[in-house]
């Protein structure tokens, strides 16, 4: 285990039980999703159909179909 993650876990133990708690589930579910994802992109068809999304997404931009991005909306 690097350093980081050594001081992220030690301040993790420092909070109350429930809060160990809330954090280890969302680590877990974090590091799920990214094997789900990194198991999505290994297949073959991912590049196609992630051509075929950047195609789509480029349509709608030139027709106008998009909007700048403002953070404050975030």
């Amino acid at each position: 285990m690097n350093q980081l993650l050594k001081e992220a876990f030690e301040k993790a133990s420092l909070l109350p039980e429930d809060e160990q708690d809330k954090f280890a589930r969302f680590l877990l579910a974090e590091l799920e999703s990214e094997r789900q994802w990194a198991e999505l992109f290994d297949r073959p068809e991912s590049d196609d159909l992630l051509t075929q999304m950047a195609d789509a997404a480029l349509a709608d931009h030139n027709a106008g179909k998009t909007a700048p991005l403002d953070s404050q909306d975030l």
